[in-house]
């Protein structure tokens, strides 16, 4: 990390109890309890700061932990992560801060276009490849019989990608970042959707386009279930690097891991 006070309040508390797989590409594994589940497991799709940001991990393990069943967390870019950990103090934690527009050009300056070449390595077709290869080898090599997949930011965008096929069973998409409203009309799963108050990656309206397409489909397949949250007071990013310093976003965070959980026990347990 070069810049460990950039950090400061970004970082969850704790260690990662799980350890990383080189034979699964490199991923991250939260193994279940005792006595969870053997034939589902879930797959967590990182922001765009990757595995080098512990969070992801920490939240792999309780979700581990209280679905009960085995979590993966795909190395999503197979060498260093689209943006720094220094780039999460440039962003906006709370609905009432309006960055300047000295501030974004800043930030799109300093982070965005040196990260480039890693966006274009990294680009979607390229993220979905990976992902679905790690979900081949885990089903040849696992008793898996059921998936879901949470993603946040960046990953929240591939998961409404991977929704579409047919390699998952149910999605959890938390502040994804751009996507467009045919891909969410070619989703064929259950789907539950987080939200912030202000987001710099999606409108509101783009919010109500999607919660008309999902109503649509429910429409006409009545299995295909979904719910959309809001939480008040929060801007993107915060159900994956909460600022510590502010008590109402770790509250948001802690709630909309526990609308990742109940929704993996209501549609992979149920």
């Amino acid at each position: 990390m070069s810049c460990p006070q950039c950090v400061e309040g970004y970082v969850l508390p704790g260690q990662p109890t799980g350890t990383i797989q080189p034979e699964y590409q490199g991923a991250y594994f939260a193994p279940r309890p005792e006595n969870g589940q053997k034939d589902v497991a879930v797959i967590l799709l990182t922001d765009a700061f990757g595995l080098p940001l512990k969070n992801c991990k920490l939240m792999a393990d309780k979700i581990a932990a209280q679905v009960g069943c085995d979590v993966w967390v795909p190395d999503l870019f197979q060498g260093p992560p689209i943006l720094p950990l220094s780039a999460m103090s440039a962003m906006p934690d709370r609905a009432d801060q309006r960055p300047t527009i000295l501030e974004w050009v800043s930030f799109i300056f300093g982070n965005i276009f040196p990260a480039l070449p890693r966006f274009i390595h990294n680009r979607g077709s390229v993220v979905d490849a990976r992902i679905a290869s790690l979900l081949a080898l885990l089903k040849e090599t696992k008793p898996y019989e059921k998936f879901g997949a949470v993603g946040y930011c960046f990953g929240g965008t591939a998961a409404i990608r991977l929704a579409s096929t047919n390699l998952i069973n149910s999605v959890v998409v938390c502040h994804p970042g751009a996507f467009s409203i045919s891909a969410v009309q070619a989703m064929g799963v259950p789907s539950s959707w987080a939200w912030p108050e202000v987001d710099v990656a999606v409108s509101p309206q783009k919010i109500l386009d999607t919660e008309a397409a999902l109503a649509s489909k429910k429409a006409t397949n009545p299995s295909l279930e979904y719910e959309s949250k809001e939480y008040p007071g929060t801007q993107h990013g915060f159900a994956a690097r909460p600022n510590l310093k502010y008590p109402e976003i770790v509250e948001a965070y802690e709630k909309a891991l526990e609308q990742t959980i109940f929704w993996f026990k209501k549609t992979l347990l149920g």
